[in-house]
């Protein structure tokens, strides 16, 4: 039997770490932890381990959640840091006594193989998260009702004034962190692993690790001060649970509903609601902390009432500037600030209108703030940098379409734009994809960017012929168009969850190893000279979960 590391490495089920990258491989069924906790199976897996359901031997038939905790570090000063914020984790986690938090049991620390693994050992909540329930409505042409998320609001928001109560946040709210517990229907607030405590002077908290800043935050769901700074709110909590409104709402992920071109949330287009709810909606998302409610019972005061909700049609936008995390990955931010400044900029660009939003999302997309030190410093040169540049140079990114009206490439660059909206892969995507390709092949040239200037017509030639090659291998790929538009959103975890469905049997006679196999198959047709075992994943990888998706569609029957 063969089991994968998150980099789909291949390795024998007695193997505890993987032979190829050494990363920690997933427990095997049925073994047993400390003598005493039994792996049923895996349930998810996050930035610092995994999640599994396992039977407590000592308690028959008792099961619970046994949650690892193994970050990659290997210094033994990084071990005993480590080691220090799972146990202040610990600490924080048992003195939360809510019926609606999953109750904590214990914390461990066991040797399996040469290295220690630190555990937390938590009731296991029977029933769906919100992510779930939502993609079960979307395959059925429906989303959650504005009555439906009124009465969420009502029940979780008392969660989060008690949490809030004792000095914690949670910092990764979202549709997958929240379960609508069978028993019941209530929603449990589930996921503690980024849960922090605020020091009562300061009202924000600092995860350091070997001196470097941990910034926790998932996909477009978290507020800026948190992803580009590290710093957590009250409010921060709740600007996270007004986006995962808006996701139930309209079955779409935020990126979807955020224009990032004009920083502002699509009111009155992607999202309808009472005027009621919106004005909630829009004080929880506002930019400042400071302007968004300070506390759950605020909210609850302000709900509409859940029987009497109408839903006029509006068609303003709200400018609420915001972070839209690049998918799959915990830390990437797009800055507001220079957001704001390339906007200005490309209004004295010598580009045709409908080229703009690509010179915008070049600029926006040159921020990429990296965990570790001297990260705050990295986004105030990157954004000074911008205030000083040369029109129409837009900085770090190749930049190719920047180019005058009456460049002979226009039509070429017209004809790739729209083949790209023809395809209906994610402009974001498309654009990180040809810019990796482009430095691939001109690894000198990294870190510049292309301008209009005639000298640089036979790069920005040669970007147009790298991104019609892409475009070309995607056509000839088949993949579906729900997968296409999925492009860059794509996770380790999407990856696990097509895996249990098809070890529960829901994918028919289709085996995990099975579906391993075809889409390497595929994609090593399509890409011969990648390897597999190093593919980045928000690139290459990206194409490689799509054509997983559609084998698993296929083996559903869809």
């Amino acid at each position: 039997m063969q089991v994968y590391c998150s980099k789909q490495h291949a390795n024998h089920s007695s193997n505890r770490f993987c032979t190829l990258c050494g990363e920690p491989l997933p427990l095997a069924e049925k073994q047993v932890v400390d003598n005493r906790y039994q792996i049923i199976r895996q349930l998810g897996q996050g930035g610092f381990g995994r999640t599994y359901l396992a039977e407590d031997l000592k308690k028959a038939n008792q099961t619970c959640v046994l949650k690892e905790f193994a970050p990659q570090v290997e210094a033994k000063e990084d071990l005993l840091k480590a080691k220090e914020l799972f146990e202040r984790e610990a600490n924080v986690l048992k003195k939360l006594q809510h019926s609606q938090i999953p109750r904590f049991h214990s914390s461990l620390q066991a040797k399996i193989g040469t290295k220690d693994f630190f555990f937390l050992v938590q009731d296991y909540v029977e029933g769906d998260n919100y992510l779930q329930l939502l993609e079960e409505r979307q395959s059925q042409g429906q989303t959650f009702t504005e009555e439906e998320v009124i009465t969420l609001l009502r029940q979780i928001l008392p969660v989060l004034s008690y949490i809030h109560s004792q000095n914690v946040v949670h910092r990764d709210i979202s549709p997958d962190n929240l379960i609508c517990r069978r028993a019941d229907n209530l929603p449990v607030l589930i996921d503690f692993g980024g849960v922090k405590q605020l020091p009562a002077s300061q009202g924000l908290w600092f995860t350091k690790l070997a001196g470097n800043n941990t910034i926790l935050g998932k996909k477009g769901y978290a507020p800026e001060e948190q992803l580009r700074q590290g710093k957590v709110f009250i409010s921060s909590d709740l600007y996270s649970l007004a986006v995962t409104v808006l996701v139930l709402l309209t079955g779409k992920e935020p990126q979807k509903l955020y224009d990032s071109y004009q920083g502002m949330w699509r009111w009155g287009k992607e999202i309808n609601v009472s005027k009621q709810l919106e004005k909630v909606l829009k004080k929880m998302l506002a930019y400042k902390p400071s302007d968004r409610y300070q506390s759950a019972a605020q909210i609850i005061t302000d709900l509409p009432s859940s029987l009497a909700v109408n839903k006029p049609p509006t068609t303003h936008l709200t400018k609420i500037k915001t972070m839209v995390v690049s998918p799959g990955r915990k830390v990437t931010v797009l800055a507001g600030k220079l957001q704001r400044q390339t906007q200005a900029v490309s209004q004295k660009l010598p580009l045709p209108v409908w080229l703009r939003p690509f010179a915008i999302s070049f600029g926006v997309t040159a921020v990429i703030v990296l965990t570790g030190a001297g990260t705050f410093a990295l986004v105030n040169s990157v954004i000074r940098g911008v205030s000083s540049i040369s029109l129409p140079t837009i900085p770090s990114l190749p930049n190719p379409l920047a180019q005058p009206v009456g460049d002979k490439n226009k039509n070429g660059s017209s004809d790739i734009l729209s083949l790209r909206q023809q395809l209906e892969i994610p402009e974001g995507f498309f654009i990180q994809m040809v810019d990796s390709l482009f430095y691939a092949q001109k690894p000198e040239l990294k870190g510049r960017s292309l301008t209009s200037k005639p000298e640089d017509a036979a790069l920005r030639e040669e970007w147009h012929s790298i991104a019609g090659d892409f475009l070309h291998k995607i056509e000839q790929a088949n993949l579906s168009t729900a997968s296409r538009q999925k492009l860059g959103t794509y996770t380790q975890k999407d990856y696990e969850n097509w895996r249990r469905q098809a070890r529960s049997g829901q994918l028919g006679n289709y085996t995990p190893s099975q579906l391993t196999k075809d889409t390497n198959q595929k994609f090593n047709q399509l890409f011969p000279l990648q390897q597999r075992g190093k593919l980045n994943q928000q690139t290459f990888g990206q194409i490689w979960y799509a054509i997983a998706d559609d084998q698993v569609s296929k083996a559903r029957g869809n």
